[in-house]
């Protein structure tokens, strides 16, 4: 994955890395925000409606294999699960669409907040140098909502687009915890419960879409889009066993004019850079 081409992005991309280090320390071998994960094998199965919106692969193949981490914020890897600084919460998923002659893959990046603190890489400088506090706390990985933070155009296969956010809906429905029921909570119950969850059967989300109407802002992520907007069912996620990319790289779906975008690419390439040299 190459680094964008545009010099300013990557030296703000770098400056974040490096804020991220200042304010969490240095981890090696682990990634440098959303350090503490849990990696998961399953399966994307679309919808109709998702075929009929874009051509890329795994919006038409009867299934993809995908692979996905749960994660908790900050760069710390042993951060207690009962830390309101673990908030958001981060679901990425990577959709596996070939191996041979090379792999090729896209990817999905949510966190469990509609929105973000900027509209570009510097803003977003701002971000980083404090962490989030929290009224409240995911009672499971596998019963909270993810919002795609960036718009992107899907491309359907008669050239017709379409912008739209990804939104991800659990299947078990949502839940949480107020401050007294999480000080009650074993400080490493989220990631203790995602195994237990599979022993009853698969963790499953369903992929939408708020879909964009005319005039409503594709460039920048800080501008939510109204609530009324038409939502679509992509397809259904389902995790069954024990580096992501923000940009699709797939045919049928192009990234939008968001800035923010590009700079995310980048810190990704950098951290993982980091880590393969750790």
């Amino acid at each position: 994955m190459p680094l964008p081409a545009d010099g300013q992005v990557v030296k703000t991309a770098s400056a974040i890395v490096a804020r991220l280090h200042d304010i969490f320390g240095p981890h090696p071998g682990f990634r440098h925000a959303h350090a503490k994960g849990v990696l998961l094998k399953g399966t994307f199965t679309p919808t109709a409606t998702a075929k009929s919106l874009s051509k890329a692969p795994h919006f038409n193949n009867a299934s993809t294999p995908v692979v996905a981490r749960f994660s908790s914020s900050t760069g710390f890897p042993e951060l207690l699960d009962t830390a309101p600084d673990g908030n958001p919460r981060g679901f990425a998923i990577r959709f596996m669409l070939a191996e041979t002659p090379r792999r090729v893959h896209t990817d999905i990046v949510t966190h469990s907040v509609d929105g973000f603190p900027g509209s570009n890489g510097q803003d977003a400088l701002e971000f980083f140098t404090a962490i989030r506090d929290g009224s409240f706390s995911d009672f499971s990985f596998g019963k909270e909502k993810y919002f795609g933070v960036n718009a992107f155009n899907l491309i359907a296969a008669d050239g017709k687009e379409t912008f739209i956010r990804y939104r991800i809906v659990p299947e078990a429905g949502e839940e949480y915890l107020d401050e007294a029921a999480l000080k009650e909570k074993s400080p490493t119950f989220l990631y203790d419960d995602v195994p237990e969850l599979l022993k009853a059967g698969p963790i499953v989300f369903n992929l939408k879409a708020q879909v964009a109407e005319a005039g409503d802002v594709t460039d920048d992520n800080t501008v939510k889009w109204p609530a009324e907007r038409q939502g679509v069912e992509l397809g259904s996620i389902k995790q069954k066993r024990i580096i992501f990319d923000p940009i699709p790289r797939v045919e049928g779906i192009e990234a939008s004019a968001d800035p923010l975008i590009d700079v995310r690419a980048a810190i990704y390439l950098l951290g993982g850079r980091e880590r393969r040299a750790a």
